[in-house]
């Protein structure tokens, strides 16, 4: 089952590293539930920035931790170069 890493940019303008296997779902529980993570619940609304899908949730975490490490310029030049299909900013925007 695909997986994916995903950066989030917040109202505040910092950034939040995720993983999911169902990224529209996701997103809407970061915009609009309970179920968010708390971090970002008291960030709202968020937008999606990067997106990176995945073989398995084993790839998904280790990508999901290596974004986690770096330092938020290196983060901004992944986004940078994300260019989204069409289908992702239907989906997503």
């Amino acid at each position: 089952m695909p997986y994916y890493v995903y950066i989030l940019e917040c109202a505040d303008g910092s950034l939040y590293v995720g993983s999911t296997n169902d990224l529209e779902k996701r997103l809407h529980q970061h915009n609009n539930s309970k179920s968010g993570a708390h971090y970002t619940k008291m960030r709202r609304p968020v937008a999606l920035k990067y997106s990176e899908k995945l073989k398995n949730l084993s790839e998904a975490l280790k990508r999901e931790i290596e974004i986690k490490r770096w330092k938020r310029e290196k983060k901004l030049k992944l986004i940078k170069s994300h260019k989204f299909t069409e289908k992702e900013k239907n989906a997503f925007y």
